[in-house]
Order: structure tokens, then C-alpha cells, then sequence
């Protein structure tokens, strides 16, 4: 596995965030939700290879796209907005690896806690976060638009996990 590298998102990456998107949700966020955020200030990261593994030409391409995250920075929490590995890398510890990068910029700014919230129908997120120790603190009902047609709309979960803090 070659190592990670977190860049700030920018407008000229959102067609392969979208092509990531398009394919990883239910209702996928928008072009527009992804430039309103940026243009917001929230922090945003595409993550894609780097380091003597990466190997154009394949997956390794430090040039592919592997996953990407929105993050919403309040007074004192961080809100994790989305977090989508490509689904032909997933399984692979990506996940863990930016979920440990976020909590370690939570760390470096100071903000002792993060919350996002989750389908319960998403079993696979919710396994990693519970291995991570977020804990539920809320549900917000019928926050998600359940699948395409449907009138029904699904629960989220609201977890949290507390940052350790230097002092």
C-alpha cells in the first residue's frame, strides 16, 4: 500500500470526486454541493498515492484519485461532512488511515471533538467507526433521502468521539 497523500480539493478535482460520488451513494452530493462548500471554507482533501509505491499507469497513479473528504470546522468540534473511498479501494485501510488524519487535524486545531452522522443501513462505516471509538450521542430523524423513487427517507445516526488534547 503506498502512502497517502492529503491535498486541499479544488475545483478542477471535482469530476473525479463526482465519478466517485456517482457511484459510492444513494444521492450523491452535487458539483454544486461540492464548489458551495469550498467556496464556504470548509476543508476539503482529495487523497490519492504518493511515496516509492506510487507507479503510473495503475492504481498507484499518484495522479488517480482514491478518496476524498469535506470537513466543517466550528468554534470547538469538527463536523465531518463526507468521506468516500473509490469502492475498488476499499477494504483496504484507507478509511482508517484518513479517519486517523482527520482526528489528528482535530488535534492540531484544537477541537476536542468530532461528530458526523451515518445510515444505519451503512454497516460498513458504522463497523469502522465503532472500531474507532465514536460513540452515538443522537439520531436525527428521517435526514437522508432514502433510495431513488422513493418518498421514504432514512434515519442518521449522530456520532461522536472525543480528541485528546495536548495541554
Amino acid at each position: 500500500m503506498a502512502e497517502l497523500c492529503f491535498s486541499p480539493m479544488a475545483l478542477t478535482d471535482l469530476d473525479a470526486v463526482l465519478a466517485i460520488e456517482s457511484v459510492s451513494h444513494h444521492h450523491p452530493w452535487t458539483h454544486g454541493n461540492f464548489s458551495d462548500s469550498l467556496t464556504a471554507g470548509h476543508w476539503a482533501y482529495c487523497v490519492r498515492p504518493q511515496g516509492e509505491a506510487a507507479i503510473e499507469g495503475s492504481y498507484l497513479d499518484p495522479q488517480i484519485l482514491w478518496a476524498y473528504c469535506v470537513l466543517f470546522p466550528a468554534v470547538d468540534e469538527l463536523h465531518l461532512l463526507n468521506i468516500t473511498v473509490s469502492p475498488k479501494l476499499r477494504r483496504l485501510g484507507i478509511g482508517i488511515k484518513m479517519m486517523h488524519a482527520i482526528e489528528g487535524v482535530a488535534a492540531q486545531q484544537n477541537m476536542p471533538r468530532i461528530i458526523l452522522e451515518v445510515r444505519p443501513s451503512n454497516r460498513s462505516a458504522l463497523a469502522l467507526y465503532e472500531y474507532l471509538g465514536y460513540e452515538q450521542i443522537g439520531l436525527r430523524k428521517s435526514y437522508y433521502p432514502a433510495e431513488t423513487g422513493s418518498q421514504l427517507r432514512e434515519d442518521a445516526l449522530v456520532l461522536a468521539k472525543s480528541i485528546k488534547l495536548d495541554a
